[in-house]
């Protein structure tokens, strides 16, 4: 795999349980920080239509 440059969003700068995304030409990197050897990846769709979720609320219990 190619070397990814992680970000994570800037309210979990100082956290140790956060979201982290890497993006590529063609896919989108997703782990947590808790477990950064478990990498999920999306096609930019998959990733544009989870983001839509989670702004929609799909995912709200």
């Amino acid at each position: 795999m190619e070397e990814l440059s992680w970000a994570r969003p800037s309210s979990c700068a100082n956290a140790n349980n956060c979201p982290e995304v890497a993006v590529t030409g063609d896919s989108v990197y997703v782990r947590s920080s808790l477990a950064p050897s478990s990498i999920a990846r999306l096609t930019l769709s998959e990733w544009r239509d989870l983001v839509s979720g989670i702004r929609d609320g799909e995912f709200d219990v």
